[in-house]
């Protein structure tokens, strides 16, 4: 499919928009279950995931944690509030840089696209310097290389 969009709002959020050829239920486990996310939620060639807890319940945490071939490393936590089968993800992530981000809140929309699935996120961050040091670190390429991974996993699931 069609790689992502990336648009801001206002001073404090960034929306992303990309579709997948698999339908919702599909798109939305993969953005859920540990076993399929350290699959594709790997980041740009030569990272890989290390750690992938996803305890996906509202109050549930998460922690993941990224290691590169030069050993390299950072990781996330967050904790859900709204998890609604197949059409809705609500968290709040926070990155280690080493040092702490502030609080990402993230919303994620599954909606019905022909005989895909576009998902909308969401993101809010507290100020535009937050912000604008997010689009610095060109988290674009990142993301489109895992949804990449991601399109190309659950296309393999729906043909076994």
């Amino acid at each position: 499919m069609a790689p992502l969009t990336l648009r801001t709002i206002g001073d404090t959020q960034i929306e992303v928009t990309r579709t997948f050829a698999a339908p919702p239920e599909l798109v939305f486990r993969a953005h859920l279950e540990p076993e399929l996310v350290s699959q594709w939620l790997t980041g740009p060639d030569g990272w890989s995931m290390s750690e992938c807890i996803s305890d996906t319940r509202p109050g549930g945490h998460i922690r993941y944690a990224w290691r590169n071939d030069e050993g390299h490393s950072f990781h996330l936590t967050g904790e859900f509030h709204v998890i609604e089968p197949h059409s809705r993800i609500v968290h709040v992530e926070r990155m280690f840089l080493p040092d702490p981000t502030p609080d990402n809140h993230v919303e994620t929309r599954f909606f019905a696209d022909g005989s895909g699935t576009r998902i909308v996120m969401l993101m809010t961050v507290p100020d535009a310097e937050t912000r604008a040091a997010m689009l610095a670190t060109g988290m674009t390429d990142g993301m489109e290389a895992s949804y990449a991974r991601l399109e190309q996993q659950i296309v393999a699931q729906q043909v076994h």
